[in-house]
């Protein structure tokens, strides 16, 4: 693998912006130190190389959406319900940037942070400093991802440590399009994720305690499926998530071996999701309103989806939920892969 270094931008505060390209065996990654944002995923298919990922063509872009594209997301990810947890016998009270919740860590969460990068021999680190309280969380959270970009397989490793106890859930919200990534919706996509059940989700979008089975739903993926067909249902979980906006249980492990998670697939591309992580969030874009991408693409809704790896959704309220809680002095590590087979039409 080999890195690339370029000037990015500014942001609106002065704060300089770079980029970092991975390239390994034909396909190459652009990183942000902005938020450890994915800017862009190049595969070598057979008219060219497809860039799969949704993103801007400079800072601004980025400052100027609430989408969260493409950036790693922390404290803690997904929603935390009515902005508030319990944690040793105190309250903590959050941001409300949700209808209520709070959400990927608020409004100025660590994919609004300028990452500190380091290149290291295979490898791209990036490392943030979380002070106590920031964002209404405990503890001084230190945080290292690692970026790596091999036999066309895209790494992310996860570390963090505290000297508090205090809830950690990172992931990467990274929207893709195997298509393209202003080539319109997904879903014509073909997906398979490696789960039996989903968490019932309320009208804000919270769960509700109850698991789901997914046999004979919308949500039957254990065999690869169109996108589509799902979405277009009437299903009431469907219709409360605008589509697909749920967390998919993949083991009741908060650590599990790297396995499969889930497999998307579109014109000869296929992406495997592996994870250590014990639930995915599958998200078909539904939110997107139209924001100006890369080379002036629109991202309309659902032209986009995103494979988050997680724990369950506002697990810091819900005793019947494996624990998220990092103690105090352990050790905080999971890892995802995108890893992609391409297939060359004749």
């Amino acid at each position: 693998m080999t890195v690339e270094k370029r000037h990015f931008g500014y942001t609106a505060q002065g704060a300089e912006v770079n980029c970092y390209t991975l390239a390994d065996g034909g396909m190459s990654v652009e990183i942000l130190s902005l938020g450890g944002i994915i800017r862009s995923i190049n595969i070598p298919v057979s008219d060219g190389v497809r860039d799969i990922a949704l993103g801007f063509d400079d800072v601004a872009g980025y400052e100027g959406q609430s989408a969260f594209i493409g950036a790693l997301i922390g404290r803690v990810a997904n929603r935390i319900g009515r902005a508030a947890f319990s944690l040793n016998g105190r309250k903590y009270t959050l941001e409300d940037n949700d209808a209520g919740n709070c959400l990927h860590g608020g409004s100025d969460g660590f994919d609004k942070r300028i990452w500190e990068v380091s290149e290291k021999p295979g490898a791209l680190w990036l490392t943030l400093e979380s002070p106590d309280m920031d964002g209404g969380f405990p503890g001084n959270l230190k945080v290292d991802v690692r970026y790596t970009l091999k036999d066309r397989a895209l790494t992310i490793e996860y570390k963090a440590v505290s000297d508090a106890d205090t809830p950690v859930n990172l992931t990467n919200h990274c929207y893709f399009n195997l298509a393209g990534h202003g080539s319109g919706g997904i879903e014509d996509h073909n997906i398979r994720i490696f789960s039996d059940c989903i968490s019932e989700i309320n009208d804000l979008l919270i769960p509700t305690g109850k698991s789901l089975g997914v046999e004979g739903t919308p949500f039957d993926f254990r065999e690869s499926r169109i996108i589509g067909e799902g979405i277009n249902s009437d299903h009431p979980q469907i219709a409360l998530g605008g589509g697909y906006d749920h967390n998919f249980v993949l083991s009741q492990l908060t650590r599990r071996a790297l396995s499969p998670a889930a497999v998307l697939e579109y014109d000869g591309v296929a992406m495997t999701c592996l994870t250590t992580k014990p639930c995915i969030q599958f998200y078909s874009g539904n939110f997107l309103t139209g924001e100006t991408g890369k080379g002036g693409a629109a991202y309309l809704k659902r032209n986009g989806l995103c494979l988050e790896t997680q724990y369950w959704p506002d697990v810091v309220n819900r005793i019947d939920f494996p624990d998220c809680t990092l103690r105090k002095g352990e050790i905080y590590h999971h890892i995802t892969v995108y890893k992609f087979d391409i297939c060359h039409k004749m």
